[in-house]
């Protein structure tokens, strides 16, 4: 779908007039998973699939929001004054959320606005469509009324909207991602400082292949709040004997020595993990730094591994698609990405194999689970940013 859809879409829904397109990418996470919110690293980056926000300023103080996603909802209408949760309102209350959480932060947002959505993301499929939709509602809020809002303040009222607004207990990885992207490069993110660093990623002879294991994954009501929950209980047993404030900050040699306080054999696995996983990202790092690519698809490997055994978010679809891309040639690495429980793995599996892999996964999916999965080739793109029209969606 081109811009110039999109615009003609808006005029077929709210009339002619609108001349602004938002964009805010997806992203992915191609290393450190479930440890944002256990003060460890992660190191995503935004993809070229994402949301776009087709915009215009109205006279008065209504706001009215049309996805094409999710067009049985037809307009949602609501007033300046009254931005409060509504269930009824759907998809909608990520937007108004942001609309709401920004005017709090001082910024003048005077009057309404028509808006017209559209997402080439894959909904449910966990590659974080709604902070998506967050930021670019932010980077259009602050277009069309001409705020000057620090990026990372913006990112961080993406959060709140999901914290506080919708009720999901994330991290900031997504957000981050999303507001922070560049083309070409990873995001190294220290989730307790915010402290961050671009990591060039050399894919000139490689893919990342994102496959979608179409089974939804629903944030709120699955099981990620317990296992935050297990992992804040794990952090309590070891402030006993150790000075930290979270399970970022152990290496594995530490934790190994203390672990024996957590009497919860469940919580024990779910810290293993946190520290693990953390470690694994920042050699990640210094990997992707050397141009080791092989090297850094052993630490997406491990990772998978401990996400299936020791964390027990990956489930049987996303096994099934990790471990059928393991046995392909050309394969660097493969590892779900996002909170689990359904959604998405990614595999970095070299050009001249791409074809061959994509339908020999395929297969052997469908083959183990009853039906199909969908394959996506991904690029590496930029934050999120008001568009030149002529861009192509």
């Amino acid at each position: 779908m081109h811009v110039g859809q999109l615009l003609r879409s808006f005029n077929d829904i709210f009339g002619s007039g609108a001349n602004r397109v938002f964009f805010a990418p997806g992203r992915i996470n191609l290393i450190g998973e479930h440890t944002d919110y256990n003060g460890g690293h992660v190191f995503p980056c935004a993809i070229t699939f994402g949301t776009y926000a087709v915009a215009r300023r109205r006279e008065d103080r209504l706001v009215r929001l049309y996805s094409l996603n999710f067009e049985h909802t037809g307009v949602m209408e609501f007033n300046l004054d009254r931005l409060e949760y509504d269930i009824d309102h759907d998809w909608a209350n990520y937007p108004k959320g942001m609309i709401r959480y920004v005017k709090e932060a001082g910024h003048s947002v005077e009057s309404g606005m028509d808006v017209l959505f559209y997402g080439n993301i894959p909904n449910g499929a966990g590659l974080s469509s709604s902070a998506s939709i967050e930021l670019a509602t932010g980077v259009m809020l602050q277009g069309l009324f001409n705020l000057s809002i620090d990026r990372i303040d913006l990112v961080k009222t993406g959060q709140k909207v999901e914290n506080e607004f919708i009720g999901v207990n994330s991290g900031i990885m997504d957000q981050f991602a999303i507001g922070m992207g560049r083309k070409g490069a990873g995001i190294l993110l220290d989730t307790n400082t915010l402290r961050y660093e671009y990591a060039p990623i050399d894919l000139e002879d490689h893919s990342i292949i994102i496959m979608n294991s179409n089974k939804r994954r629903e944030l709120a009501g699955s099981k990620y709040n317990e296992r935050r929950t297990e992992c804040e209980s794990a952090l309590q047993s070891l402030q006993s004997v150790t000075d930290i404030g979270s399970l970022g900050e152990l290496t594995e040699e530490e934790f190994e020595l203390h672990k024996h306080v957590i009497q919860d054999s469940t919580e024990r696995k779910r810290a293993k993990h946190a520290v693990y996983e953390n470690r694994r990202t920042l050699q990640a790092l210094q990997y992707l730094k050397n141009d080791q690519l092989q090297k850094f698809g052993e630490l997406m490997n491990a990772s998978h591994i401990s996400l299936r055994d020791d964390y027990e978010v990956t489930g049987k679809e996303l096994d099934a698609l990790v471990e059928a891309a393991w046995e392909q040639p050309g394969v660097v690495g493969a590892r779900m990405t996002g909170a689990g429980f359904g959604g998405c793995a990614i595999a970095i599996v070299e050009r001249d194999c791409v074809e061959g892999f994509i339908d020999a996964v395929a297969g052997k999916y469908e083959e183990a689970v009853g039906y199909e999965a969908t394959f996506y080739v991904a690029d590496i793109g930029n934050g999120a940013t008001e568009l030149d029209k002529e861009v192509i969606v």
